[in-house]
């Protein structure tokens, strides 16, 4: 568990930050593989019966080895930093000279040494005077006094690159906390916690229950099977076609993330009536389609709200609340059934956790002129 959760929000920040344009397709397609998990059943099974149990443990050890070589994929393309032009130099140079007008200690580079190397002696104003005034030289010029007439001799241009100095070019960046607590004091972290809290409730509860739910109403166990192979292939494809639809920007994500975590809950509470194999089925699809929607697209709207400077802070908690409540979710609507003797309780409070989840986005305009006004202050 914990090695998946560092695995899931390193690749999630890096998708974020490299994938900004087409993020929520990419992120899509990251996630549409969970849709296929339904086969693994059987492949376990399988393993199983022809290895036993430590054998089958060592072969998906095996094919877990391989997200070694697919994490280093996101190694950065180019960590060298970009080159900077001749005219950027010059203007740090410049405000480096500005801040220290007495105590510049060399040239920014060697050519805007050699720039000062004059071709005629004569034409050099003597400045033996003002410069030693101030106790030092001045990128070497007392040596320039003089030049000789050919500046482009290959003896010049060693003597005074030694006597200058390279300018600092920028400031070191400060270094970020190991641990960033400022999500917990932003308003817009608590609107995006409280969806994502109750969103893992709507979407855990039925994928646990639905096969039992189906065995209570005398469905046979392979077309209870069947139920959970359909509900992959849905989500997987809706999924896809959530993060293409938001990537064109029709309106902001998160109204999409509203509109699928309502029509979801909406679909759960109507889950009780749906008593045969064809409703089960019809509502398996529902259900797959709106939180397959709603699951591709909690990454992108969190990156439209807080950006992705701070991303790995805001998920990091975000995740382990969600978490929290991923854990307490089944057992919470098991004991629900415990203490009705029906499935239809657990659906039904799933149904109400997808209604609440929304809730919190209704303050996210209020919450962003809140940001806006303090910071102005």
């Amino acid at each position: 568990g914990l090695g998946f959760s560092c695995l899931y929000q390193a690749a999630a920040v890096m998708m974020a930050k490299r994938c900004r344009p087409r993020l929520a397709f990419s992120n899509a397609v990251g996630r549409s593989g969970m849709g296929l998990t339904f086969l693994l059943a059987p492949f376990t099974q399988l393993l199983i019966q022809t290895y036993g149990w430590q054998g089958a443990l060592l072969i998906f050890g095996g094919i877990m080895l391989n997200l070694v070589p697919s994490s280093m994929l996101l190694w950065p393309v180019s960590t060298q930093p970009p080159p900077c032009s001749p005219g950027t130099k010059q203007h740090r140079g410049s405000q480096a000279a500005k801040k220290e007008p007495e105590a510049l200690e060399g040239c920014s580079d060697e050519t805007t040494q050699r720039e000062t190397q004059l071709p005629n002696a004569q034409e050099l104003p003597s400045t033996e005077g003002p410069l030693r005034s101030h106790g030092r030289d001045v990128c070497g010029l007392e040596r320039l006094e003089k030049p000789p007439r050919d500046s482009s001799s290959p003896e010049t241009a060693p003597e005074a690159k030694r006597s200058c100095k390279s300018l600092p070019l920028s400031k070191k960046e400060n270094p970020q906390p190991l641990l960033d607590f400022s999500p917990l004091k932003d308003p817009i972290f608590f609107i995006f916690t409280w969806s994502f809290l109750f969103s893992h409730l709507a979407y855990f509860v039925p994928i646990f229950h639905l096969v039992a739910r189906a065995k209570t109403l005398g469905v046979s166990s392979m077309d209870a099977s069947y139920l959970i192979a359909v509900a992959g292939i849905t989500e997987t494809v809706s999924q896809l076609l959530s993060g293409w639809v938001a990537d064109k920007n029709w309106t902001k994500k998160y109204h999409y993330h509203v509109t699928y975590l309502v029509l979801s809950g909406i679909t759960n509470l109507l889950c009780p009536l749906a008593t045969t194999f064809p409703l089960l089925m019809t509502y398996t699809v529902a259900f797959a389609v709106f939180s397959g929607g709603f699951m591709a697209l909690v990454l992108p709207v969190l990156v439209d709200l807080v950006g992705v400077e701070k991303l790995h802070s805001y998920l990091g908690f975000a995740a382990f609340f969600a978490g929290i409540t991923a854990v307490g979710g089944p057992p919470l609507a098991g004991w629900l059934y415990d203490y009705t003797q029906t499935y239809a309780c657990s659906f039904l409070f799933a149904g109400a956790c997808a209604l609440i989840s929304p809730i919190s986005f209704f303050f996210e305009p209020l919450a962003q002129k809140w940001k806006l006004k303090k910071s102005n202050l």
